[in-house]
């Protein structure tokens, strides 16, 4: 079985491909960063280490790679006699390597090729393989169109792994947590008989995806935001601090609530669920630094995104938001010279409350947007 997966770093190379692998596939990875390129061709596997106190080592064999930037001749090539498509190479990303998949099922179709296959996004977002599907289209004929509604799927995924800041001597060697989750949208796949050891199928995914989205996303930035307005640095020493432990606690039994609420879960299995989620942000092995967790916080803010959308559902259905609030105010402290977003919001919030929540938030409820703004007001008091 054969592999093409697109972005060969952390993540492509400690989840992705490790799962590929176990799975007996030999993987092509794409990428522009010519020393991970060379040195997967030159060596064909990698070393994978867990981040715990026995620091495993996994050896990930069978991989080459491909420099699109230079040869977008032989990933098409790849993609037209591939089983199977993935990527891990961030949502913004997606609409510059479409025009080489649409290429590569073309050349699919001109051959004949009547296999199926799936292409899989496995990026930090909701909708990613149809996004990447809709920026494919815009790339491919209607004959290559409707080659595509028999023969090829864009199954949605919601994978969540932490991979912690690292640096080390060998380009190829990656660190990451033990936990690992990679669920796939079974209802829109092409090809549902090639179904993978250590992935998850499911019918529906949104549940799964607003379950990581609302409480590992929502819970690493408010350990992130709270951390930093108490005058930590790092994620790991944040957390061992019981004011912000229980701000995330109190983060977490919000969007639980919610969660349960919408999608029916098992009281039960998602406290158990959250207690795993917590005891991955206590790992000293993958403690992250405040400034990177807390990145692009006006992105954070956005409408559809880990802290107003829960809080939007929460008040919708007559629950609880405090915490979530407190933690939205925390947001607008975030004082990073080094983050641009970070720089343009301290900017904005100079200028009054309720205005810079509706610009950075896009909401229109004015009651909620009056909360977030005497929140804010409150902790810039503190």
């Amino acid at each position: 079985m054969k592999a093409v997966h697109f972005g060969a770093g952390n993540i492509g190379r400690g989840f992705i491909g490790e799962t590929l692998a176990a799975n007996d596939f030999a993987i092509t990875f794409v990428d522009v960063n010519d020393t991970i390129i060379n040195e997967l061709n030159k060596r064909k596997e990698y070393t994978i280490e867990l981040a715990a106190e026995e620091q495993q080592k996994i050896t990930v064999k069978n991989v080459c790679g491909i420099n699109n930037g230079q040869n977008p001749e032989e990933v098409v090539t790849a993609i037209a006699h591939t089983d199977l498509v993935t990527t891990a190479i961030g949502p913004k990303i997606l609409q510059f390597i479409a025009p080489l998949i649409a290429q590569g099922i073309s050349a699919r179709k001109n051959a004949g090729n009547e296999e199926k296959l799936d292409c899989i996004a496995c990026e930090n977002m909701i909708g990613g393989s149809q996004l990447l599907k809709k920026e494919v289209y815009q790339h491919l004929n209607e004959d290559e169109k409707e080659y595509c509604q028999h023969y090829i799927g864009f199954p949605n995924a919601a994978v969540d792994r932490i991979v912690p800041l690292q640096k080390h001597d060998d380009p190829l060697l990656v660190s990451v947590e033990p936990f690992k989750e990679w669920i796939v949208d079974e209802s829109q796949m092409a090809n549902p008989s090639l179904k993978l050891t250590g992935v998850d199928y499911a019918p529906d995914l949104e549940p799964y995806i607003e379950r990581k989205l609302f409480s590992v996303n929502t819970g690493h930035a408010t350990v992130a935001y709270t951390g930093k307005t108490l005058g930590y640095t790092d994620i790991g020493e944040a957390i061992k601090d019981e004011r912000v432990l229980n701000q995330l606690k109190g983060v977490l039994q919000e969007t639980g609530a919610l969660l349960i609420a919408k999608w029916h879960f098992d009281p039960a299995q998602h406290a158990q669920y959250q207690k795993k989620i917590i005891q991955r942000f206590e790992n000293p092995y993958i403690s992250d630094t405040i400034a990177r967790v807390g990145r692009t916080p006006i992105r954070k803010l956005g409408y559809d995104e880990r802290f107003i959308r829960p809080i939007r559902e929460a008040k919708k259905r007559g629950l609880k938001y405090d915490k979530l609030l407190e933690t939205v105010a925390k947001i607008y402290q975030f004082d990073v010279p080094s983050d641009d977003e970070s720089v343009k919001l301290q900017q904005l919030i100079q200028n009054k409350f309720a205005e810079v929540v509706k610009q950075t938030t896009s909401l229109q409820d004015q009651d909620l947007i009056g909360e977030i703004a005497t929140q804010i007001s409150a902790e810039f008091k503190k």
